[in-house]
């Protein structure tokens, strides 16, 4: 296992873009059509940084820019497996997405309330009867 991104959700979405790609050095590369502005920014190839755009609905009030989610990618099977395992076994709650295009599952656990942590494989580590 190991760290696969950070997500940051931000008011101004244009200045981390450019802080991240012309102070930081990160390149701006494809992101799935998610339903919300924002990019994804590569380092050695791959996405590093998720910037999303702060919304909230009916308000108008500036919304707070933080840190959203750590995200830990497991290359195979018998590592998803192992993850879901501990995570029965602990009672662990946690929510599913399928990220479009991607060919990739997202599993989400709410550590505490702002706190939460994501877990991303290939969906062809998932077994069809598993989260």
């Amino acid at each position: 296992m190991h760290l696969d991104h950070a997500t940051i959700v931000t008011p101004d979405l244009e200045g981390a873009r450019r802080f991240f790609v012309d102070v930081v050095g990160l390149v701006r590369g494809a992101r799935p059509p998610f339903g919300i502005d924002g990019d994804w920014l590569y380092a050695d190839g791959r996405p590093a940084i998720h910037l999303v755009a702060a919304t909230v609905p009916g308000s108008t009030a500036r919304a707070t820019p933080r840190i959203d989610h750590v995200a830990f990618r497991l290359d195979t099977a018998a590592e998803w497996d192992a993850l879901l395992a501990r995570l029965a076994a602990a009672k662990v709650d946690s929510q599913r997405a399928e990220v479009p295009l991607a060919g990739e599952l997202q599993l989400f656990v709410a550590l505490a309330p702002g706190v939460v942590i994501e877990f991303v494989t290939a969906l062809h580590n998932v077994h069809p009867a598993r989260p």
